[in-house]
């Protein structure tokens, strides 16, 4: 929302909702365990493909309950924002961040698709394939470990409540 629509007694921006939720992603994303126990990279890439794992995982978790999708549409929306900001900050002009956010969108979706597939499988492979192809590890790692916590993740978010997922209060 902007400061004028404030100022002027503008619509609330529908996406204040889930920004809780948002940033209960990132700050789980950002949790040391990843990086020290599971062996992701703890680089930009590193980071970025937690926080995109993390989301999606969320993503998919509210894809279940049929009612959630204007809220998936409404997080997308608080990712690309957050994005934006960070391209800007790493000096990315006005005139190309439009294509990178358009890239790490594909990225998410791309995910969001490999991580559905694996979380479908019983065994652990097709999810260690998934974080093979989409995470940056550390040199000597193998996604075994970021795996095995990746679907524990999921597993405690299918045993949430939808409200409390809405409302931010994810725990890890």
């Amino acid at each position: 929302m902007s400061l004028l629509q404030r100022l002027l007694g503008g619509k609330s921006d529908p996406r204040e909702a889930l920004r809780p939720l948002w940033h209960r992603a990132v700050e789980i994303s950002r949790e040391p365990a990843w990086y020290a126990d599971c062996g992701v990279a703890d680089t930009v890439a590193g980071r970025f493909d937690m926080v995109t794992a993390i989301l999606a995982l969320v993503l998919l978790r509210l894809e279940r309950d049929g009612e959630c999708r204007p809220q998936t549409a409404l997080l997308t929306e608080l990712f690309v924002e957050d994005m934006d900001g960070q391209l800007r900050e790493f000096g990315v002009g006005d005139i190309v961040v439009g294509k990178h956010i358009g890239k790490l969108m594909a990225s998410l979706g791309g995910r969001l698709g490999a991580y559905r597939e694996a979380l479908a499988e019983r065994g652990d492979t097709a999810l260690e394939d998934a974080v093979r192809r989409n995470v940056t590890l550390a040199e000597g790692w193998t996604p075994k470990p970021l795996a095995a916590q990746l679907r524990a993740f999921a597993v405690s978010l299918n045993e949430m409540a939808t409200t409390d997922i809405l409302a931010g209060s994810v725990p890890r």
